[in-house]
């Protein structure tokens, strides 16, 4: 699998690539973060949003579909003692409803065969009062696809959508989510990021 072969140099790609956006993502996302929070992260990859996560929550579950992903993760966590680890397949968790105060998928919708169905099991887990977080790279602009895609792409990454702004709304929007807000983060690849407030 692309994510397999590509995790011990995903971080270091990221930061020299779109250092600002890839940074700031994890930042702006932990400001959601209360000091009592159970947080679910899934496609949690090399730990990049897990690091400004884990200071501020009381537990911290990362997942991934990648164990090399999540190696990388557990590395850059180590000294955090209220953080687990977990491989699991985000459209098929293995929680009870309502168990999360907040729930965070990054930049992994766009990679979703069935995008919706994986929105739903966020949600699903997240309790009432509480918030599904979404990041996801803007890789089109003025209607073309981001140069960096087509060249991940031909290196076996599989981007089973692209997203603008107006598109990424759209999505939540066609999906009943009624109460959700938008941040993007400028850079070579911009990133926005959904907060999705349960009912």
């Amino acid at each position: 699998m692309f994510w397999d072969k590509v995790a011990s140099i995903y971080d270091f790609f990221e930061t020299v690539y779109n250092g600002a956006v890839y940074r700031n993502t994890g930042k702006i996302a932990a400001k959601e973060i209360n000091a009592d929070d159970r947080v679910l992260e899934c496609a949690c990859g090399t730990g990049a949003i897990s690091i400004h996560i884990a200071p501020k929550c009381r537990k911290l579950i990362c997942t991934d579909f990648s164990e090399p992903m999540l190696r990388q993760t557990r590395k850059k966590l180590k000294k955090f003692n209220n953080v687990k680890f977990a491989a699991a397949d985000m459209n098929k968790l293995m929680f009870k409803d309502n168990t999360f105060d907040k729930v965070i998928a990054g930049n992994v919708i766009h990679l979703l065969d069935d995008p919706q169905s994986a929105l739903s099991e966020l949600l699903r887990v997240c309790r009432h009062g509480g918030k599904v977080i979404i990041p996801t790279y803007i890789n089109i602009a003025d209607g073309k696809k981001h140069h960096i895609v087509g060249l991940l792409e031909k290196l076996g990454a599989d981007f089973k959508r692209q997203f603008d702004i107006d598109s990424y709304k759209k999505f939540f929007e066609n999906a009943g989510c009624k109460d959700v807000k938008y941040c993007v983060i400028c850079g070579r690849m911009p990133c926005a990021l959904a907060f999705i407030s349960k009912e």
